[in-house]
């Protein structure tokens, strides 16, 4: 089945959890697809099975809280950001709840999580305005850099390079192997006094990168050439609430919540909006993916829905 305007105009909500008390900070699905975990404000780690349709296990980080939730390669294994006591990166294992490691080195609070889709290191960045180089095999950061504001960053989708956005107004690309070298691209774009950058996502061709905002605007850009392809709007966010965007695994559509719980959905490449689905969310919809192996996405607020397509195009 292939992701058309019609097939995504029909997705409804298959099945809504209601196993959180507080707003879900972030999901991430295994890259077989089979599973996704989130990350909750009220310090809980829930495992959900996807062909199932039903959780499995849920884990509590009541002492250190738990955000920026992410699987690493191995399906039972996860890093997450702290958002209690300190601001330290924890590596844990679902499989004993047991912490494999720390990765303490930040001192202000980690906004931005990316693992690498091909090995063991990882990037976080971080409101004391650093982005840290990590591996998971050691708790040493491998690389630091410093910046001049609040960052947001990525992997490109083969894990040679990373994109940082600073200060809300440029996207700086670097070669992993060398990015103590300074960036090989950057790219400049129009300060908007209204609104942060929240969010930098590569599509999985790697050719756009997806800058979302805590304000009502997403932006598409050529990866390439730092060319804004496309802004998007007209979905409610009034009070600047951070909303994850994204892209589907086609790289055709992007993605995203509303305040008022509702989906938008453009095509990412003529930018005509295709589809506004209804999840009936009972509040903003903070976090947002499809699923990178089977036809299905997920949508949370303090809630976790899961949808399917209704028809078969």
């Amino acid at each position: 089945m292939k992701l058309t305007d019609n097939v995504l105009r029909s997705f409804r909500v298959a099945k809504v959890f209601r196993e959180n008390s507080d707003k879900i900070n972030c999901f991430d699905f295994s890259s077989n697809g089979e599973t996704v975990i989130s990350s909750s404000d009220d310090d809980s780690i829930v495992l959900y099975d996807c062909q199932e349709g039903k959780p499995k296990r849920t884990l509590y980080s009541k002492k250190y809280g738990v955000d920026l939730i992410r699987y690493t390669h191995a399906a039972n294994t996860v890093v997450y950001s702290s958002n209690k006591i300190d601001d330290t990166i924890r590596y844990l294992s679902l499989h004993d709840n047991k912490y494999i490691r720390y990765f303490p080195g930040h001192n202000k609070r980690v906004v931005a999580l990316s693992m690498s889709p091909v090995d063991d290191t990882f990037i976080s960045g971080s409101l004391d305005k650093t982005i840290r180089l990590w591996d998971l095999r050691s708790p040493n950061c491998q690389g630091l850099m410093h910046l001049q504001g609040k960052p947001v960053c990525s992997f490109d989708p083969e894990g040679l390079i990373f994109a940082a956005g600073v200060n809300s107004e440029m996207v700086k690309l670097y070669d992993l192997r060398s990015f103590d070298k300074g960036p090989f691209a950057t790219f400049k774009l129009q300060y908007e006094r209204t609104c942060e950058w929240t969010g930098l996502k590569f599509s999985n061709d790697g050719k756009l990168i997806l800058v979302s905002t805590n304000g009502g605007a997403l932006r598409v850009l050529d990866a390439f050439k730092g060319a804004v392809l496309h802004s998007f709007g007209g979905y409610n966010n009034s009070k600047g609430v951070i909303l994850e965007a994204s892209f589907t695994p086609d790289s055709q559509f992007v993605m995203i919540g509303s305040e008022d719980g509702k989906i938008h959905v453009w095509n990412a490449e003529s930018g005509m909006k295709v589809a506004l689905l209804d999840g009936k969310h009972t509040g903003p919809v903070t976090c947002l993916q499809f699923n990178p192996k089977f036809m299905t996405f997920a949508s949370a607020c303090s809630n976790m829905a899961f949808w399917l397509p209704t028809i078969d195009d």
